[in-house]
């Protein structure tokens, strides 16, 4: 990893709640709110975090697939957002997707080929048929799939096939980043880790940048090498990844570590139970967003949001309470043995 290739600086974005058949404006749901963080050149960061906490939003604010309301994007130097089409244009091909669902991602009128062949086709970067039909071969070689398969139609393939299909057209146009939106969370346990495996041999073979979006703690320690935690369209914590999920510093991250399945049943744990639900976006509580369900808020929670502020080296938080380090959560060990 030399240098961040992806700056994120105060991102926000909200969206409009509508009302009436005339679809009036009536307030807006802040889904994220002053975001910020980087991806280092090389580097897989997760993004984790319950439903609804505005993960899938930051992944698609920093494609520029959504326009930012405020904040800086700034990729491989250029600030990215407030970029028009034509100005993000020489972007689009070096920032891409791979989708949550295998199953509505791929057009199921269009061969396999055509489906890869696309991108080639937009962007310009192959010139005859027989050239752009090697490139899909050389792509599903790429992500385990034969060259037979270019023939074949989506519904001719199982889940975790089109998600390796999915990866193979992101691949396409060689680009140096991509969002990974929750890339398992719609496929089998069975198939969950060799999609994962598969993301993170390409990392090593091909020096891609990940942002790999995910609720699952486990699958995401396995994977990143840092993890970013939001809470309600915040960002609560940012660590390595072995280190948040051995030491949490924010309750949050604490509760979330305790829920997460381990092999034995048996072991001691301490289970953190949330009391309530997540409060809405459109109407948020006053200070730290987290408040309204941690045991440890003081008074002084309400009065102000606290900052993402470095609590140790590489280690940062949002908690104005520095007596609460570990968070009483167990450590979760899904990459050593203890």
């Amino acid at each position: 990893m030399s240098g961040a290739l992806l700056e994120v600086a105060g991102l926000s974005k909200s969206f409009p709640i509508r009302h009436g058949m005339f679809a009036r404006a009536g307030g807006a749901v802040r889904a994220v709110e002053d975001v910020s963080f980087t991806v280092g050149r090389g580097e897989i960061l997760g993004l984790v975090g319950e439903s609804g906490s505005g993960k899938t939003t930051v992944g698609r604010t920093v494609l520029r697939a959504l326009a930012p309301d405020a904040g800086r994007i700034v990729f491989d130097g250029t600030d990215i957002a407030g970029l028009d089409a034509a100005g993000l244009r020489p972007f689009r091909r070096r920032m891409q997707l791979v989708f949550q669902d295998p199953f509505s991602a791929l057009n199921p009128r269009l061969t396999i080929a055509q489906a890869l062949a696309e991108p080639l086709l937009i962007h310009g970067l192959t010139g005859s048929h027989a050239a752009r039909q090697d490139r899909v071969a050389e792509l599903l070689a790429m992500v385990g799939l034969p060259a037979a398969a270019m023939q074949r139609y989506p519904h001719a393939f199982s889940g975790g096939q089109r998600q390796r299909i999915g990866i193979a057209r992101a691949l396409a146009c060689e680009p140096d980043f991509i969002v990974a939106d929750e890339p398992v969370s719609a496929l089998d346990v069975s198939i969950q880790a060799q999609v994962v495996n598969l993301l993170a041999d390409l990392r090593a073979r091909l020096g891609l940048t990940l942002l790999f979006i995910a609720h699952d703690l486990a699958v995401v320690e396995y994977i990143a090498d840092r993890i970013a935690v939001m809470y309600l369209g915040h960002v609560v914590e940012v660590a390595e990844s072995r280190a948040l999920c051995r030491r949490p510093l924010h309750p949050y991250t604490a509760a979330l570590l305790s829920a997460v399945p381990v092999p034995d049943p048996t072991a001691p744990r301490r289970r953190i139970v949330l009391e309530g639900e997540m409060p809405s976006p459109a109407n948020p509580p006053s200070g730290c967003p987290f408040r309204t369900r941690c045991r440890y808020a003081l008074p002084a929670c309400a009065e102000a949001r606290p900052v993402l502020r470095e609590v140790a080296p590489g280690r940062f938080s949002a908690c104005i309470r520095d007596d609460i380090v570990d968070a009483g959560a167990p450590a979760l060990s899904t990459q050593s043995g203890g």
